[in-house]
């Protein structure tokens, strides 16, 4: 007796198997470029009304705000967490290309160094 071998089922399977593979790398890539910067700065007092920001001002509890630096900060019981909002060009040539920053806009420009009016090509940007 032979043991049967089905090409279709075969190549089935491979086919499942691909897409659960490309499933995982496109999920990898959304943690890695949805990893956002905050940061937190407890509350001096648990008896405040608001909270004191890195530059001595206070802020009313339960209030939102963005700095100059392009974070958005919230206030509540137990301190500020601010989250920076510009995304940050990560895959690019870091030989040829650097990163210029708007505090204006928010956003980051890729510009060849010996070409400032050229654009770099960017493959990947973190928030």
């Amino acid at each position: 007796s032979s043991i049967g071998f089905d090409h279709f089922s075969c190549a089935s399977h491979l086919g499942r198997l691909n897409a659960l593979l490309f499933s995982f790398v496109v999920l990898a890539t959304f943690v890695t470029l949805c990893n956002a910067q905050c940061y937190f700065i407890p509350n001096e007092s648990s008896a405040s009304n608001g909270c004191k920001d890195l530059s001595g001002v206070t802020h009313e509890l339960k209030s939102d705000w963005k700095t100059e630096n392009c974070e958005s900060c919230h206030c509540s019981n137990d301190g500020i967490e601010c989250c920076n909002t510009a995304a940050i060009p990560m895959g690019y040539d870091r030989d040829k290309c650097q990163a210029v920053f708007n505090k204006e806009t928010c956003t980051y420009t890729v510009l060849e160094k010996k070409d400032p009016l050229k654009n770099c090509t960017v493959t990947a940007w973190v928030l």
